[in-house]
C-alpha cells in the first residue's frame, strides 16, 4: 500500500509488526493503531457505514467500495489507519 500523504509503501508485515490490527475485505484490507488514534472522528463520522464504534467489529471494511474506504483513511491525521489494497 502506498500512503497518499507521505508516498510510504507498508506492507501487511509491516503493519502488524507495529502494532496494527487488520481488518480483512474483499477489495481492501483496514488496518488500525489504538495506540497512534487521536480520536479525530474523521472515519466515524466519513463513513459510518465502514467504521462503526457500536459494533464489534467496528470496522466492516466491506460496508462501502474501496475508494470510499480509501478517501476517508487518507483523511486520518495520526496515521492509525491504513488500508492495503488487494485488486
Amino acid at each position: 500500500m502506498t500512503d497518499i500523504k507521505s508516498h510510504t509503501t507498508f506492507t501487511e508485515a509491516e503493519l502488524l509488526a507495529q502494532g496494527y490490527r487488520k481488518y480483512t475485505g474483499k477489495h481492501v484490507d483496514v488496518f488500525f493503531n489504538t495506540n497512534l488514534c487521536q480520536h479525530s472522528g474523521n472515519c466515524v463520522r466519513g463513513l459510518h457505514a465502514v467504521f462503526d464504534l457500536e459494533r464489534k467489529p467496528w470496522i466492516l471494511a466491506d460496508n462501502a467500495d474501496p475508494e470510499a474506504v480509501e478517501r476517508i483513511i487518507n483523511t486520518c491525521p495520526s496515521g492509525a489507519l491504513r488500508f492495503i489494497r488487494k485488486d
